[in-house]
């Protein structure tokens, strides 16, 4: 990995090792997520792990996130879950506990479930980022990119894709 973290290269270590000497494809998914870029490892909400564990052939199957559980103060109760992650937040941790759930690292992981059974991989949304709202062309007929200005008001997106001279006219 690019990132210089020593637990993150001994956990590569450890999942190269597991993508190696096993057959489980599991092993080798958790080994390159742990690859990823920050913006390709995004944090995911307790509210939806909830909400995706809530199936019936889902309970009592670990939950694996190769990023960050964050809280989310818009659900009350927070069910017996059991997850492993590579950080929490701090009150999606005390969440997690004082609902009788557990917290999991992926050493322990290992440990419990070397070939990932009873287990379900979850990811967070790659495009909740605020940036890729601004993708595409704004002021362009049917396109949704939100402008960079600085001010609501009319008279405002003058520049860019409003005139030849400022790379292109819509």
């Amino acid at each position: 990995p690019v990132s210089q973290n020593v637990y993150l290269r001994l956990l590569v270590k450890l999942y190269r090792f597991l993508g190696r000497r096993t057959n489980a494809k599991f092993n080798q998914v958790i080994l390159r997520r742990l690859f990823m870029s920050r913006q390709n490892r995004p944090a995911i909400s307790v509210a939806r792990i909830v909400r995706q564990m809530k199936t019936k052939q889902r309970e009592g199957k670990t939950v694996v996130v190769v990023g960050t559980v964050t809280d989310d103060k818009r659900i009350f109760e927070v069910p017996n879950l059991k997850i492993c992650a590579l950080r929490f937040s701090e009150s999606a941790r005390t969440r997690i506990i004082k609902n009788g759930g557990t917290i999991l690292t992926f050493e322990q992981l290992a440990v419990e479930s070397p070939l990932g059974q009873n287990t379900v991989l979850l990811q967070g949304r790659r495009n909740a980022r605020e940036a890729n709202r601004h993708f595409g062309a704004p002021g362009l007929p049917n396109s949704h990119a939100k402008p960079f200005v600085r001010e609501k008001s009319r008279n405002h997106e003058q520049a860019r894709g409003r005139r030849a001279s400022r790379a292109y006219k819509a």
